[in-house]
């Protein structure tokens, strides 16, 4: 089977290692891919946001699946175009992924259909928003309710620090288009998760959880990045509350959108603060998370083919979905500066030492040059290692990080 992946990061590096495991897979495309997909798949030069460009290249081509992995190419409806022309294409319709494309949808969503989230009011008018700053006060948090690449949220300490992410997202739009309306939010308080789950829009089947770092420096200090690590499972995710979160916020998630006429399909990441009320949801994402996915995807014993397959013709529950109980960690190095200026196009070198350490080493910001892995974003590499509990795996992760070097590269010392 010819498999084409959309997308060119960590979690695409990730999804094409493991397809590559299925023995059903014989032939895999990566559009644009990186220079550590090149290695096990073809890289084919067009943007994950052409697409023109994809469906082209399915014509020609005749791939018997199509991953479409980040969330830009699914909110512009790359999945209806694929369908439409007879492809079979994994990931929520134009429909769908609006759960991710438009907070407040999500947070319309959520208060229909009485699944737990923070309190919230959406503006669309700058004064507005910052008269309700002045009145409700500080902690408070800002999100632009479009996609701004994980970093249009902002925690704010000070009413000052609120006013400002809302003018930088309104008024200065740095967001671009993304940041025309936002969802401001009471503050709460609690250990984060992350839960994936697979659905084919009736059933679902949960990955194991994971805890994402978004912060740039240890001790989550710094600006929010697209993510510095994880690891999986959670410490704090216990059976108890899987149980209630799949009452109160899994299930009703998936029957809520098939309500709404927008029945999901793919994978659905649910983002969640375990507060002194319970479980809620901060946010919402249409496809795998990233890095969690490179943790999550390390324990993954069956088939992400079959898994995909499954989902397309709504039979997940017929078949074996299995994780190890093993830990996985995942540290990400990044350019220096990352996530605000960074230079790239600095030669990498001790890759190879690293994975000789038993890691797995997923590129998410690479390009190859004459054989050479070079620097060519922000987030570059995201060193992944299994080990029996966290703490076990977060040490094997970062020897093999010891193994790698890249001028002004950045890692955080303390994940998992």
């Amino acid at each position: 089977m010819k498999v084409l992946i959309i997308g060119g990061g960590g979690r695409e590096h990730a999804i094409a290692w493991k397809l590559k495991q299925s023995p059903k897979v014989t032939k895999l495309w990566c559009a644009p891919g990186n220079g550590g997909i090149a290695d096990i798949a073809e890289c084919v030069p067009f943007k994950a946001t052409d697409l023109t460009a994809a469906l082209a290249f399915c014509m020609e081509n005749r791939p018997d699946l199509v991953v479409v992995a980040p969330d830009d190419p699914l909110t512009l409806g790359m999945v209806d175009v694929l369908t439409e022309n007879g492809f079979r294409a994994f990931g929520p319709n134009k429909n769908a992924a609006l759960i991710e494309g438009s907070k407040s949808f999500a947070k319309e969503l959520m208060k229909k259909y009485d699944i737990p989230t923070a309190r919230y009011e959406v503006f669309d008018d700058k004064e507005k928003a910052l008269s309700y700053i002045r009145e409700n006060g500080a902690p408070i948090v800002i999100k632009a309710d479009g996609l701004a690449l994980g970093k249009g949220v902002t925690v704010a300490f000070t009413v000052e620090d609120a006013e400002n992410a809302v003018k930088a997202a309104m008024e200065e739009k740095v967001f671009g288009n993304a940041g025309a309306k936002v969802v401001i939010e009471e503050y709460l308080t609690g250990p984060e998760v992350s839960v994936l789950c697979f659905t084919d829009g009736n059933a679902l089947r949960l990955m194991p959880s994971a805890q994402d770092h978004k912060r740039a420096y240890d001790n989550d200090e710094g600006p929010n990045t697209g993510g510095m690590g994880a690891f999986s499972p959670s410490r704090n995710f216990t059976k108890e509350i899987e149980a209630c979160c799949l009452e109160t916020i899994f299930i009703p998630t998936i029957k809520a959108m098939k309500k709404e006429g927008r029945p999901f399909k793919g994978v659905l990441y649910f983002g969640l603060m375990l507060t002194k009320d319970g479980p809620k949801v901060i946010e919402y994402n249409a496809r795998f998370g990233d890095p969690e996915t490179q943790a999550v995807l390390m324990r993954m014993t069956s088939d992400l083919f079959e898994a995909m397959n499954a989902v397309i013709d709504e039979r997940l529950n017929d078949i074996e979905i299995a994780f190890s109980d093993e830990s996985a960690c995942c540290i990400v190095m990044a350019s220096g500066g990352y996530p605000l200026k960074y230079e790239t196009g600095f030669p990498i070198s001790g890759i190879n030492n690293a994975e000789e350490t038993g890691a797995v080493v997923f590129h998410a910001g690479t390009k190859q040059e004459n054989g050479v892995y070079k620097t060519s974003g922000g987030r570059v590499l995201g060193v992944t290692a299994k080990g029996l509990t966290s703490e076990d795996a977060a040490k094997k992760a970062y020897q093999a990080v010891e193994k790698i070097t890249f001028q002004d590269m950045h890692f955080r010392h303390d994940i998992g």
